[in-house]
């Protein structure tokens, strides 16, 4: 009891499974969510038509239930079923059992993820790019700067902020993601898919209450130990710049 359970939780190999797969799935997740998010940003703020409509299409899966989510992609990536490797099949590809093979089951969800989230980032995004004031971008076309220059040394310093926001929730959303890997793996095949959530979950589950309680310390711990540093070290760079 006490502290028994917090030394028996550091003892398991499926903590250290669960530490490694919750630090991978937070930086795919949160890597993916910044590159797309301000991509899609970029031509959604453009003089494209339907730009209301296309933000309306990218955001609405952020407003889906996870778990609803989930069901439906464990059908569409169904190996031998499922809609995904019917479509690469069709072109001549062969589709991995994304669910099924350890070494796609944690990858998938990963991806699935991002779909659902990437909206959220890109309306951050969004709002960030249209804050920018007009007369930076005017200046630095009469300066002669061409559209790759512009972006890097006018536009992306001055999203900053916009980007440290979507980092740190991208970041500390992965770190504590639980419902979508259930919902498509329950951590399996074995625990290759496991994080700390779903390890505390299953040891809830097996009636390991002292366990699953000193885990969710453990996983405070854990968040809080990587996404303060994190912020501390984006919100200096945005007092430097």
């Amino acid at each position: 009891m006490g502290l028994d359970n917090f030394r028996t939780f550091f003892d398991q190999q499926e903590f250290s499974i669960g530490l490694k797969n919750t630090v991978i799935y937070a930086v795919i997740t949160c890597t993916l969510k910044v590159v797309l998010g301000l991509a899609v940003a970029l031509v959604l703020t453009s003089t494209i038509l339907a730009r209301g409509y296309l933000r309306s299409v990218i955001f609405f899966p952020t407003l889906v239930s996870t778990i609803g989510i989930g069901l439906a992609f464990t059908v569409l990536l169904n190996p031998e079923k499922g809609l995904v490797n019917q479509v690469l099949g069709s072109v001549g590809v062969e589709g991995p059992a994304w669910l099924v093979d350890p070494s796609w089951a944690l990858v998938s969800v990963a991806f699935v993820d991002v779909w659902k989230g990437v909206g959220l980032a890109t309306v951050i995004y969004i709002a960030g790019l249209v804050s920018i004031p007009a007369e930076y971008k005017e200046a630095a076309r009469v300066d002669g700067a061409s559209a790759w220059h512009a972006f890097r040394h006018v536009t992306l310093p001055l999203l900053r902020p916009a980007t440290s926001t979507v980092i740190l929730l991208s970041f500390i959303g992965g770190l504590r993601s639980f419902d979508l890997i259930w919902a498509m793996t329950k951590g399996g095949p074995g625990f290759t898919s496991d994080v700390i959530s779903s390890v505390i979950y299953k040891q809830y589950q097996a009636g390991y209450f002292g366990l699953s309680a000193a885990g969710n310390v453990v996983l405070f711990l854990v968040v809080t130990a990587l996404a303060v540093p994190l912020s501390w070290y984006l919100n200096r760079g945005e007092v430097e710049s």
